[in-house]
This record gives C-alpha cells, sequence and structure tokens, in this order.
C-alpha cells in the first residue's frame, strides 16, 4: 500500500524522470553532427527499467522514434544477455525490425548501474545522414542494397570503444566522420541521462527504479483503460491511398474499441512494394498508437503502460508489416500515412474529434552534390550529401485551422536554410509559402510550401526525392475541401518523379510546391472575418475569397485597400 507522503515523492520523482530525459535529448541536439538531428530534432531519449520497460521519453523527439524504442529495449536484452552486462557498456544497433524501422536510425543502449547494481537503461535513437548503400532513397529492392547493418552488439565494454566496429563503419559510408560523430554523441546523451538519474536515486535514497516503476506504470495504465472505457464501444473501418512509387499503396484499418483495449487490424491493406516504401510493423505500430493516444489521452505520459492497450494487427509481408529482406529505406512515409486512416475510422466512432488529412509524410529530399562532369569543374568543387526536411500543411480540425508548413504526426522541424546550405555546396533558391494550397473549409487546411534548390556554380547533383500526395491529395473531412497535390519539375519544365533518384545537370535548379492539408467542414460556414484575414496574410488569392468562401467583391476591394494602407484587417 502506497503513503500518501510516498505518493506525492513518486509524483516528483517522476517529474524528474521526465526531466532527465529531455536533458538528455538536448544533449543530443547539441552534439550531434547530422542536421537531422540538429535542426529538425528527428530523434528520441527514453529511460527503461531493469525489464525494458520504457518510464519516460523526452518531449523533443519523433512519435515513430520513441514508440518504436519503447519495444527495442528488449531486444538488446535479449540479444545482448543481462549475464554479458557491465557498467560502461554501449550497445548499437540500427536493425530495422528490432530497431526503429530503417537502416538510417541508429539506436543506441546505455544500461545505468548504481552501487553495482543494474537499475535501468537509457536509450535513443538518431536519423544519421548516410549509411552507405544506395543511400537514403526508395530505389533499393531488398534491404541489402539500403546501406550497412549493425547488428545489436556492444559499441563500448567497460568503457573501451570497439574501434575494428569504428573502422567498419567508416570503410562503408559517404561521411565517415559525421556518422562517427554521431554514435559518440548518441553515447554521450545516454551517459548524461545516467548521470542524471544517479544524482535523484542519491537524492531520494533509492537503491533502484522499481517503486517508481510501478507507481508510474499503474496509475498511467489505469488513467489510459479510463478513457478507452468512456468510449462507444464498437468498431469502423477506414482507408486511404496514396501515391507509393510506381502504383498507388492502399491502408485500410479496422478499429475496434474492446473496453480494456483498441485495436487496429490493418487487414486488406496492400502488400509489399517493390521499392524501398514497405513499413515494419514496429513503425507501423508507433504511429497507430501515436494518432489514438493524442485523440483520446494527449495529456497522460507516453510510457510502457499507456502505449499497451493499443494494440496492432496486420498481415504479413504487407505495406504495414514488411517482413526482412524488404527494403524499407523510407517506411516513414507509409507510416506517417497511418495516423490519417486510422482517424479515417476513428472518425465514425467519436465524430467532431479528429482532424482532416494532411500532407502525411514529410516533404524530404537528399541532395549527392559532386563536380560537374560535362565540363572541366573548379577546383573548390567537391562532393557532399545534403538532406533537408520539410514539410506540408497539417490537416484542419474541428475548431481550428491546420497547421503551415508543419509535420503532423511526426513532429520534426523544418530545417532552416542558413544550416540547409552550411552542410554544402547546396542553394537553396526559393522557400516560401504556398497560397490556396489549403483545403478550404470552415476551418481551412495548413499551407504547403514551395521551394526551389539548386547546386554552387561547377556542381552536379543528384535528387533523391522522398515525396507522396502528387496523385492524392489530402481529402476534406465533413464538406471540407482537398488540399493542393504535390509537384516537382526541372526549372524548364520538365516533369520529375515525386520519388526515386533523379540527376539534375549543372546549371539547373529543381521547382517544388509541397502539399497542403485539407479543410474541414463546409467552407460556406467559415467565419468571414477569418476569411478576409486570410485574404489579407495571402494565404488564400481572391478568386478562392470569392468562389470557396463567398466573398463579396467589395470585401475583397476592402481588404486589398487596407493592406496597402499597412492596416489591420
Amino acid at each position: 500500500m502506497v503513503t500518501q507522503h510516498s505518493k506525492v515523492s513518486y509524483q516528483v520523482m517522476w517529474n524528474r524522470l521526465i526531466s532527465v530525459v529531455e536533458e538528455q535529448a538536448q544533449a543530443l541536439v547539441r552534439t550531434a553532427f547530422s542536421t537531422s538531428v540538429r535542426e529538425a530534432g528527428d530523434l528520441s531519449a527514453g529511460v527503461y527499467d531493469t525489464q525494458g520497460r520504457m518510464l519516460a521519453q523526452a518531449v523533443t523527439g519523433t512519435p515513430g522514434h520513441v514508440n518504436a524504442m519503447a519495444d527495442a529495449v528488449a531486444h538488446f536484452i535479449r540479444r545482448i544477455g543481462r549475464q554479458n552486462m557491465f557498467d560502461g557498456d554501449v550497445y548499437i544497433t540500427n536493425d530495422p525490425w528490432e530497431g526503429t524501422g530503417h537502416l538510417h536510425d541508429i539506436t543506441m543502449v546505455t544500461p545505468s548501474f548504481h552501487n553495482g547494481v543494474l537499475v535501468g537503461f537509457f536509450a535513443c535513437t538518431a536519423h544519421i545522414v548516410d549509411i552507405g548503400g544506395r543511400g537514403f532513397g526508395a530505389d533499393a529492392a531488398s534491404v541489402y542494397e539500403e546501406g550497412l547493418y549493425l547488428p545489436i552488439m556492444k559499441f563500448a565494454e567497460r568503457g573501451a570503444v570497439d574501434e575494428t566496429l569504428v573502422r567498419i563503419v567508416r570503410g562503408n559510408v559517404r561521411e565517415p566522420d559525421q556518422l562517427v560523430g554521431d554514435m559518440y554523441a548518441l553515447a554521450t546523451c545516454n551517459e548524461i541521462g545516467h548521470r542524471r538519474l544517479i544524482e535523484m536515486m542519491m537524492e531520494f535514497e533509492l537503491d533502484g527504479l522499481d517503486g517508481i516503476a510501478e507507481f508510474i506504470l499503474d496509475n498511467s495504465r489505469r488513467a489510459t483503460l479510463e478513457r478507452i472505457a468512456a468510449l462507444p464501444q464498437k468498431s469502423a473501418g477506414g482507408e486511404m491511398t496514396v501515391d507509393g512509387f510506381d502504383v498507388p499503396i492502399t491502408l485500410k484499418v479496422k478499429i475496434s474499441v474492446e473496453g480494456d483495449r483498441i485495436v487496429s487490424d490493418f487487414t486488406g491493406s496492400s502488400g509489399l512494394d517493390k521499392k524501398g516504401i514497405n513499413c515494419p510493423l514496429v513503425y507501423a505500430k508507433a504511429y497507430a498508437c501515436y494518432a489514438l493516444k493524442v485523440a483520446i489521452a494527449p495529456e497522460i505520459p507516453n510510457n510502457h503502460a499507456s502505449l499497451l492497450p493499443f494494440e496492432i494487427e496486420a498481415p504479413k509481408d504487407t505495406i504495414v508489416n514488411a517482413l526482412h529482406p524488404a527494403p524499407v529505406a523510407l517506411r516513414h512515409i507509409v507510416g506517417h500515412f497511418v495516423p490519417d486512416a486510422v482517424y479515417n475510422a476513428f472518425d465514425k466512432i467519436v465524430p467532431g474529434l479528429v482532424p482532416a488529412e494532411g500532407a502525411g509524410c514529410l516533404c524530404n529530399f537528399q541532395v549527392s552534390l559532386r563536380p560537374r562532369s560535362d565540363a572541366p569543374a573548379p577546383a573548390g568543387a567537391r562532393r557532399s550529401e545534403v538532406l533537408t526536411f520539410n514539410s506540408g500543411g497539417s490537416g484542419a480540425r474541428p475548431d481550428i485551422d491546420g497547421l503551415n508548413a508543419t509535420a503532423f504526426p511526426s513532429g520534426v522541424m523544418t530545417m532552416p536554410i542558413e544550416a540547409t546550405e552550411h552542410a554544402g555546396p547546396v542553394i537553396i533558391w526559393r522557400k516560401e509559402l504556398r497560397p490556396d494550397s489549403g483545403g478550404a473549409g470552415k476551418t481551412r487546411g495548413g499551407l504547403g510550401q514551395f521551394m526551389e534548390v539548386g547546386a554552387m556554380e561547377g556542381h552536379e547533383f543528384d535528387i533523391q526525392a522522398m515525396f507522396d500526395r502528387g496523385d492524392h491529395p489530402a481529402r476534406g473531412s465533413r464538406g471540407g475541401k482537398d488540399g493542393a497535390a504535390t509537384t516537382i519539375a526541372l526549372d524548364d519544365g520538365t516533369p520529375m518523379r515525386v520519388k526515386g533518384k533523379q540527376f539534375v545537370p549543372h546549371g539547373r535548379k529543381v521547382v517544388m510546391a509541397f502539399p497542403g492539408g485539407a479543410g474541414y467542414g463546409d467552407p460556406a460556414q467559415r467565419d468571414k472575418a477569418a476569411v478576409r484575414r486570410d485574404l489579407a496574410r495571402g494565404y488564400i488569392s481572391a478568386e478562392t475569397a470569392a468562389r470557396d468562401y463567398g466573398l463579396t467583391q467589395d470585401d475583397i476591394i476592402a481588404v486589398e485597400a487596407a493592406v496597402n494602407k499597412g492596416e489591420d484587417v
């Protein structure tokens, strides 16, 4: 029986653990070499008990990393063996099926010892720019082509780094200093978490984490089950179709609320794709759990127990349950669409709660730059790999507009132009919001972006496009209109594919328009003051204001006059 005093103490400790893992994550942001971590926050950090159950996660990070990493520590315990774990050890993997879904994520796990006794684990994950192979993209036909595979193994034993492993890594990647630097950054951030944990344990005179673990997990489980029990106990189906690589793919899901659990069954979804957009179940599970949890219990901290009632089922060798050796490099594209498919079903169980569809997957691209081959290159021309994270618009919510150029569900940040250009000889000629891209509705979808990219004089490059929504834009909800579709072309108008590696000659640019989020509700019901504000801000054109929202010509003239005078609308 927990006393009232101990409950208060445990609550303080719980809050402290959350701050510990946030400091752990921030240490990774500060020390990482890859711009995907430093600028976009594509990472996760967490603390676990001795059974490998996640007790707390950092706020900084992505649901795909955090929720997939929640399952990973148990694999590390099984593979390494408790009898082989020592103070000063650090473990590593990028196994897509025992980590976070593709080879470009490195997960590090560090056992935490206190007074010579194992008391828990710290884990962190970071997306790294290059892991060898074909490079980050969808073109591979199997995971063997996608880069260097690191099984669960020791990066360091008793404080001594495995230099043979480091040499193997250096010999297989394009940016060895960057990758090895990221590996050390991951190890360091776990060490920061360990130090802060030991300080907390000494302050509260704890010998282990069993007591606080049970307090966290019991309270989280009970609170989550209460939310599930309050829902209508029924089932509903949903589906959505997106571009895929060469052929469209369909996600089908049946959501069943069953008292003490919610089951998401993806039976009927497309089979494996020949190219690297397949998604291991661990990553699809991460985003299905995330979608439902933020819908019904957003304020309950994320941990092993609060995730446990959300169960995921999918037939083997489908697009959301790809087995080895399927190519999975761009598993995030399918994974990021999972919440929209889940919400398509959940909206039929609890209407008026979840948003309309948004851009979904990130609008990422990677450029592989090199000295021009069509003529002599200048002496300073060099090879470089530059990855940039960008976002389309999120879907409109029942009562609030969608967010412009904001990543949902991943939550990663859009990279600043300055950081991207600092990473290599790339030039971002244009990056601005895309007017009229948000779907019309009572609440409007978020805007996508225009972006134009080229290389510095003397360089050519390959661009790895990682887009979707070219043929299947975000669908409006409850009378809302669709968002704008993705487009990509060379600056001379030559169309390009939304996915895959494509050559860009010296002196040419790639012109992209990223998709908008869909609208929610009848556009005729939108507040006219909001329409005038959107027009004044340039979010919509005069034509859209009149056609979709019924704004009168007099209103449009008045708004334009106020903007010209610098007056508020």
